[in-house]
């Protein structure tokens, strides 16, 4: 069992920003791809954000121009920059990362307010 450590989640006002991060614990260049999904009571989770092990990132058109995946590559940390935060942002963010499996964070919770 794969365990994702996420941590930065927290409330800010609106045009606010917050910076998430996800370590798992071998190398993230084990894994095929990583990534951030998030997920609104009573609605699908939607991805976010994702990083391949070649550098390629790819955004929803929501968060597109306002949220910036990268990793630290001697941290051994993903990141997800998360810029001009909107209440519609709101949200459980999970980190995951895939190879044959993807494994889940627990989540960490960002409240944006108006």
């Amino acid at each position: 069992q794969v365990q994702l450590t996420e941590s930065g989640g927290g409330s800010v006002q609106a045009g606010g920003s917050l910076r998430l991060s996800c370590e798992p614990p071998g190398s993230i260049f084990s894994f095929n791809l990583m990534g951030w999904s998030r997920q609104v009571p009573g609605k699908e989770r939607e991805m976010v954000a994702r990083i391949f092990r070649g550098g390629l990132t790819i955004y929803s058109d929501s968060v597109k121009d306002r949220f910036s995946i990268f990793r630290d590559n001697t941290m051994n940390i993903v990141y997800l920059q998360m810029n001009s935060l909107q209440p519609e942002d709101t949200a459980m963010y999970y980190c995951f990362a895939s190879t044959e499996t993807t494994y889940w964070g627990r989540g960490t919770q960002v409240t944006v307010s108006s």
